[in-house]
């Protein structure tokens, strides 16, 4: 797949990356070997393939249930920067 420096310059600016002109022809030829990575995996034959979740097969080790009591509330609280009335307080990250 041929990518132009049209269709790299637009894919940059959905993606919201600031691409220097100066750039735009090396990640042409970066895009257009992942595609070409791509055609090859899309090549290989995987009909009775069985899938996974994971390619060990581990099991994982869960602790026993017990009752107690969990509440840490108080130890928590004293080591957030900031805390009211019982809740964390974290910056205004949007507008």
């Amino acid at each position: 797949m041929a990518f132009d420096q049209d269709t790299v310059r637009r894919t940059a600016h959905l993606a919201r990356i600031a691409l220097p002109q100066t750039e735009i022809p090396a990640v042409a030829e970066q895009l257009e070997r992942i595609m070409g990575l791509v055609e090859e995996l899309r090549a290989i034959d995987t009909m009775g393939v069985l899938t996974m979740a994971h390619p060990l097969d581990l099991d994982q080790p869960l602790r026993p249930d017990t009752v107690g009591n969990h509440d840490q509330r108080e130890l928590l609280m004293a080591s957030a920067p900031a805390a009211e009335h019982g809740l964390f307080l974290v910056p205004k990250v949007i507008e």
